[in-house]
């Protein structure tokens, strides 16, 4: 397989690695989840190591008593170190095919979301975590994108306490 195609499977499963982990974590699994999840970031990070040794230098494999929510960290992390090299997922981020109400600041990918919803939407889970993943960016975009005052410069009304009564 070549290397880019490889590094993108492994990256896929240290995220849903890590959603499993949190989704175990939060519904009180027992130690089974927790070894299942450490010990698929071990063998992920020893092949990740066979492709590029230089991830030896900043990752180590976890010791087999680690808590569920290390293992969501570790694998996020590791997942987050080749961010750059094979991007953050298919169309994720994306605005080309944006649509969005400017008045109320919501902004979908039609694209990207479609895709997605097409994939791997049987779960409600899935939509958080799209959600969590991208409404950084989102955020950042829309603040980017939008002209004005800011913050503190915005000015305030004090609203008169006799015109809000019944």
């Amino acid at each position: 397989m070549e290397r880019d195609k490889e590094l993108s499977k492994l990256v896929n499963v240290l995220r849903r690695t890590s959603r499993m982990a949190l989704q175990s974590e939060w519904t009180g699994s027992s130690e089974d989840a927790a070894r299942f999840c450490v010990e698929q970031y071990n063998r992920v990070l020893a092949r990740l190591k066979e492709l590029d040794p230089s991830v030896a230098s900043v990752f180590e494999p976890l010791a087999d008593g680690s808590s569920l929510t290390v293992a969501a960290m570790a694998c996020r992390q590791l997942a987050a170190y080749y961010e750059d090299e094979i991007g953050k997922g298919a169309g994720w981020g994306d605005w080309a095919g944006g649509c969005g109400n400017t008045k109320q600041g919501l902004w979908v990918d039609q694209r990207a979301f479609k895709e997605f919803w097409n994939k791997s939407a049987r779960d409600i889970e899935d939509i958080g975590e799209f959600i969590r993943e991208n409404i950084d960016e989102w955020v950042r975009q829309y603040k980017g994108k939008q002209g004005g005052p800011r913050g503190s410069d915005r000015s305030r009304s004090n609203p008169d306490p006799e015109k809000t009564k019944p």
